[in-house]
């Protein structure tokens, strides 16, 4: 885990996918989703070395949790490649090139249930 910030000090900018995806959990945490799970994707894909999924508890959550993970990544300089769904908010993706962060709310998540698929 992240150590928490000390508000007079810059953040430390993540060097490494595995220290991008321990700040991304941590910001998550912190604004309170639900069922945060890793999926280390090194040996299944070329796509990102990590998908990180969690859990807002309804749309408005869902949103608020994607541009609190923006912003507080943002003060650490990560920038977002691209993100999807933000309209919906039913399933947003934020996309940091080797860690892609999938936020749903609880329907959508079991309905697709990434975790299973990526097995």
């Amino acid at each position: 885990m992240t150590q928490p910030i000390n508000n007079n000090e810059t953040p430390k900018t993540p060097d490494t996918p595995k220290e991008l995806k321990d700040a991304v959990v941590a910001v998550l945490e912190e604004k309170g989703a639900k069922d945060i799970v890793v999926l280390d994707m090194t040996e299944k894909s070329s796509i990102a070395d990590y998908f990180v999924v969690a859990t807002g508890k309804n749309v408005s959550n869902v949103r608020a949790l994607s541009e609190h993970l923006e912003e507080k990544l943002e003060e650490q300089g990560v920038f977002a490649a691209r993100k999807e769904g933000l309209t919906d908010a039913r399933w947003v993706v934020v996309d940091y090139n080797s860690v892609i962060v999938h936020i749903f709310n609880g329907d959508t998540r079991d309905f697709y249930s990434l975790e299973t698929l990526w097995k």
